[in-house]
Formats: structure tokens, C-alpha cells, sequence
């Protein structure tokens, strides 16, 4: 049996042929298309030729559709129409389909988001949605490229890329660090700025202050917030002190909005930070994204080691 796709007519042609007839004008399909009126010319010769019918009546300054044309016309033009759609529509969503990387709140807010703007710069074409959530996602269920995720070793997957780890220090903003900072005690004297979260003791001020022999006192007072990105935020604004994550708030030390009681600082042994992808050979927007990622990684570990 013949192929009747093999019998049907080029596209070029048709796309002459329809542009033309939209136009019943020649010189003004050739502008349309961006050819010479010669070449269009030819793709309607070429056509009519193909199916042993005349599609125009021509006359000296005008054309017009015979019935054979009218007929293509009718069927040629809405499927062009469509076939330009569904291409645009393809190239579109190859196009902004954005990268999309999955994390806390707080290490969304307070890792990614200062250093965004730097990739965003080198990659202008590259779209980035960044999906903030503390609970754990399925990356392929929610269409999520990478993800950071914090916790041990046996809490993520077996490819999970480690990232760095976790330390944890005393941060207050500069005014308020002179005094609290000057003694080893000197917290005692200021609001402690304390995080809801059960799971992590690390960052609680009771335990802290057990484990620094610092509880024979009470402090001046408590203030609890529910996301991390809060305790820290009012920590900049001079409210009180906080248990800074020392990965995530070196953007705010190095610009001077915290200042860090760096003897006091305590590693948190066993948990760190993680790195997962939903692909192993990810698509090549992913790739880069992933890659500038672990740059901004080795230069936060390269900064934590000098502290």
C-alpha cells in the first residue's frame, strides 16, 4: 500500500500557496513570508504542477482562487493556523519552563534568595521558581528539579549530594552585640530570640545554655517565632539574640547587618545540608543551574573553614 504521506504536497508550497490566497496578492504573500515574488511564484507553480490542477486565475494586475483553490484554501489555511500554534506552543514551553528548586523557608530566604540575582545576571534565559516548603516533597510528583534538604545521612536518599554542614553560633545585630557578646554570658542580659521546633534542640536557647553552663541564671527575656528567616529577621533588627546557622546568615555577617560570638560556636555533628536531583542526567537548564549551585556551596564551605 502507497504511503500517502509520501504523495502529499511540500509545506513550503502550501505555506505559498495560503499566504497568497489569504492576500490575493503575490508581491504581497512574498512580503509576508520574507521571500521574493519570484519564489513564491514558484511554490505555486510547483504546487499546481503537484496536483495537475490550476489553484489561481491570474490576470495582469490581480489574482483570484478557482474552485480548486478555494477548496485547498478552505482546508490548507485553519491547519497552517494550527500547526503554527501548536509549534509555538512547543518552542514556549521549551522556552520559560523554569528550573525549580525545592527548600526551607529558611534556607530559601536566607541562602538562595541573596545570591539569585548574581545567576540571574549570568543567565538571563534561565527561569528559576523557587517552591519554599519545610515539609518533605516528591520531587517527580511536584515537579521539582533539585532540592536542598537538611537532616543526617540515613533521613535522605543514597544520591543525595552533601552539601555542607551545620554550625551554630550566637548572632546579634552590631549595637546590640557590644554588650551581649563582651562577657561569655553577656546573653543573659538580652531577649533570646528562640525557634518552635521541637525536632532541633540545637537551635533552642535552653539546651544552649545548659550545655554552655549558662543556666544558673534566667535571661532578661524570650521571644518565639515558628520560621526560622523570623528569629533571624529580628535579630537584624536589634530585638534580641538569636542561634545563628552559620551557613545561612554569612551574607548577613559579611555586610555587617550581624555580628557573630564566634567562640561560642558549636558544630552540630551528624546533620548537614543536602543537595537532591529528580533526574540523575537532568535537561541542560538544571545542569547550569545545579552546577552555579555548587559554586555557591564551595564558597560558603571556603568561608565557614576561615571563620
Amino acid at each position: 500500500m502507497q504511503n500517502r504521506l509520501v504523495s502529499l504536497p511540500p509545506l513550503d508550497a502550501l505555506r505559498g500557496f495560503v499566504a497568497a490566497a489569504r492576500r490575493l496578492s503575490i508581491t504581497a504573500a512574498a512580503a509576508d513570508l520574507c521571500l521574493t515574488q519570484s519564489a513564491v511564484s514558484r511554490q505555486i507553480q510547483a504546487l499546481e504542477e503537484r496536483l495537475g490542477v490550476q489553484l489561481f486565475i491570474r490576470n495582469s494586475r490581480s489574482i483570484a482562487l478557482t474552485e480548486a483553490g478555494e477548496q485547498l484554501f478552505h482546508l490548507a489555511s485553519p491547519w497552517l493556523d494550527k500547526l503554527a500554534d501548536l509549534s509555538d506552543a512547543l518552542q514556549q514551553e521549551k522556552r520559560i519552563k523554569p528550573v525549580t528548586i525545592s527548600a526551607s523557608i529558611g534556607v530559601a530566604s536566607l541562602w538562595i534568595l541573596p545570591r539569585l540575582g548574581a545567576f540571574q545576571a549570568a543567565h538571563p534565559n534561565i527561569d528559576i521558581r523557587l517552591a519554599t516548603s519545610n515539609r518533605l516533597v516528591d520531587l517527580k510528583q511536584d515537579e521539582v528539579d533539585l532540592a536542598i534538604r537538611y537532616g543526617g545521612r540515613t533521613h535522605v536518599p543514597d544520591d543525595a549530594l552533601h552539601l555542607f554542614g551545620e554550625a551554630v553560633v550566637p548572632v546579634a545585630s552590631r549595637a546590640l552585640a557590644e554588650t551581649a557578646f563582651k562577657q561569655p554570658d553577656g546573653v543573659l542580659d538580652h531577649v533570646l530570640l528562640d525557634l518552635d521546633d521541637r525536632g532541633r534542640t540545637w537551635l533552642h536557647w535552653m539546651p544552649w545554655l545548659s550545655a554552655h553552663n549558662m543556666n544558673r541564671r534566667p535571661p532578661k527575656g524570650y521571644l518565639h517565632f515558628n520560621q526560622y528567616d523570623q528569629v533571624i529577621q529580628a535579630a537584624i533588627e536589634g530585638h534580641g539574640v538569636a542561634l545563628g546557622r552559620l551557613a545561612l546568615v554569612l551574607p548577613m555577617l559579611k555586610d555587617g547587618r550581624l555580628a557573630a560570638q564566634m567562640d561560642q560556636r558549636m558544630q552540630v555533628e551528624g546533620y548537614g545540608y543536602w543537595l537532591l536531583q529528580a533526574a540523575p542526567h537532568p535537561r541542560p537548564d538544571v545542569a547550569v543551574f545545579r552546577d552555579w549551585l555548587l559554586q555557591q556551596v564551595a564558597q560558603t564551605s571556603q568561608q565557614m573553614a576561615v571563620l
